[in-house]
């Protein structure tokens, strides 16, 4: 990898002299993963308040998941052009816009006296969030040696399991002993933090030669990565075969071929397409949205199964989980350094036959399964995925050219928020079909007179959620057996999506041993100051 030293210098035009510590490759990975780490946080803690946003500001289920779709719309769409705005003007300088646009819409969210104000806010906190994930590794890439980049990699991958452990914990505690406020409120301090560190610590670079931008490709790649995840999002709603779930994937379809088609043809392309001739890149692209697809699905329903199945309180659901997370924090560095040694396929082979396995071990849980049945599977979770996610990473943003690291980076997590809305929709849809065809015959088996088609589809939803549907005046026998039914119906739709899950990562193999290290890039690399 290319790297540059500033010396000190009184020569008009020489290089700017650089503070005692700017620049320093772990002090860059401190205040990258201090932002990063307020995104992540945010995203835990913000999905345990929402009931309590809920009753405070009187709003729908429907307003509530657009305080949740708004931030992940704003979110997906914006990721690569935030990492071309950093190469175009400076990864520092845009991390920087990020970390305060992030903390000042935070502090107007738990400001705000209405739902319609705080979905605007999250909106907006999306956008700023867009621009710190790819502009921290573009930083990292800038300030690491290539012999050292994995493991820094790793760390910051770690940082992310920091954010999972606490999370639930975290926003639980605050939910429940301060306000739905407080858990935006902690974002200034960390904000705050992140902005010091930040301004101190870190090296500007940028790509040399970019004039202009390429409105065209900007406009053309949002509308579809909108239409794309706006109409996974909305999909299980109006049913994947609807015509405006079709009209929104045809959108996605048609306006990717036009920027396709427009990137082979523009003078300053925003995503090169020269960037996908590398194999790994691609390959490393697929992994990352087959990985969050199991990842995210699966643990959507996870939650579930602790919160309204087992009826654990957020906080015994942060410490039910806590081995996955502690084991992330692990194995997320001593990837970084596998990858260093053997290169990335070694990790994610591993990785993912880790991962298989603790699929197939929760797609056998049953009800009364306590600490000591999910512990293992939780813990090989936390020990396979985060080797393949970090070498996933190391794969897209170590096989791109340097000048589009930004680029690359935003391609890494654009993969990460597609698969992930991808698992929940699709996972959500298979588990949802499994409950409706299980639930009359556990009725039965419970003494209960089967359910007709339109009571089925009536309460198919709740029970997906793991939600008993039970009316207010329900005879306690009756309530019994109605829960006892709809607590199966339930398993048995999370059986079966853990082990689609479990089959995605055997896939996932198959493409693993297709990838290869990356390696130092020919041509201009970033510039720094």
């Amino acid at each position: 990898m290319a790297q540059t030293t500033t010396e000190e210098s009184d020569q008009p035009g020489a290089p700017r002299a650089r503070r005692a510590g700017q620049g320093h490759p772990w002090l860059t990975l401190v205040s990258v993963a201090l932002g990063v780490i307020m995104v992540a946080l945010d995203g835990t803690v913000v999905a345990i308040a929402n009931p309590e946003i809920g009753r405070d500001l009187g709003a729908s289920l429907a307003d509530l998941q657009w305080v949740t779709s708004g931030y992940l719309l704003a979110l997906a769409v914006f990721l690569i052009t935030a990492g071309k705005l950093g190469d175009r003007f400076g990864h520092k300088k845009i991390f920087i816009i990020g970390v305060v646009g992030f903390a000042l819409t935070s502090l107007a969210i738990g400001l705000s006296h209405s739902i319609g104000a705080v979905v605007a806010f999250r909106v907006l906190q999306g956008l700023f969030g867009a621009m710190l994930q790819p502009t921290a590794l573009a930083l990292l890439r800038a300030a690491f040696p290539a012999e050292k980049l994995n493991m820094a990699i790793g760390v910051w991958g770690a940082s992310f399991g920091v954010s999972t452990a606490a999370g639930p914990v975290v926003g639980g505690l605050l939910v429940e002993h301060v306000s739905w406020q407080s858990v935006f409120f902690i974002n200034i301090p960390v904000g705050i933090v992140a902005l010091a560190a930040g301004l101190w610590a870190l090296k500007e670079s940028k790509a040399p030669a970019l004039a202009r931008l390429d409105v065209a490709g900007i406009v053309l790649l949002s509308g579809a990565m909108f239409c794309l995840v706006w109409g996974i999002i909305k999909a299980p709603e109006w049913g994947w075969g609807d015509a405006r779930s079709l009209g929104f994937f045809a959108g996605a379809a048609i306006l990717t071929g036009l920027f396709v088609f427009w990137q082979a043809r523009a003078p300053e392309p925003l995503v090169p397409l020269s960037l996908f001739r590398s194999t790994s890149v691609s390959i490393g692209t697929v992994l990352m949205v087959l990985v969050a697809f199991s990842m995210f699905g699966s643990l959507f329903f996870l939650t579930f199964f602790l919160q309204n199945v087992h009826r654990l309180s957020p906080v015994e659901s942060g410490l039910r989980m806590m081995p996955m997370s502690l084991m992330m924090i692990i194995s997320s560095p001593l990837a970084g350094a596998l990858i260093t040694k053997y290169g990335p396929r070694v990790p994610i082979i591993g990785g993912l036959v880790v991962t298989a396995v603790a699929m197939f071990l929760l797609s056998r849980l049953q009800l009364d399964a306590g600490y000591g049945a999910t512990a293992l599977p939780f813990l090989l979770l936390g020990l396979g995925l985060a080797p393949v996610m970090v070498a996933a990473t190391d794969v897209i943003v170590g096989n791109s050219p340097e000048h589009l690291t930004g680029v690359a980076s935003g391609v890494q997590q654009s993969a990460m928020q597609v698969g992930g809305s991808l698992g929940t929709a699709v996972l959500g849809a298979v588990m949802t079909a499994r409950v409706a065809a299980v639930l009359p015959g556990h009725f039965a088996s419970n003494g209960l007179p089967a359910p007709t088609d339109a009571q089925v589809e009536q309460m198919k939803g709740a029970v997906a959620a793991g939600v008993v549907p039970l009316g207010p005046e329900t005879p306690p026998q009756v309530a019994a057996a109605v829960t006892r039914a709809a607590e199966l119906s339930f398993l048995d739709g999370m059986h079966l999506a853990f082990t689609l899950s479990a089959v995605m990562a055997v896939v996932a193999i198959g493409l693993a041993f297709w990838v290869k290290a990356g390696r130092k890039q020919e041509g201009p690399g970033p510039v720094h100051m």
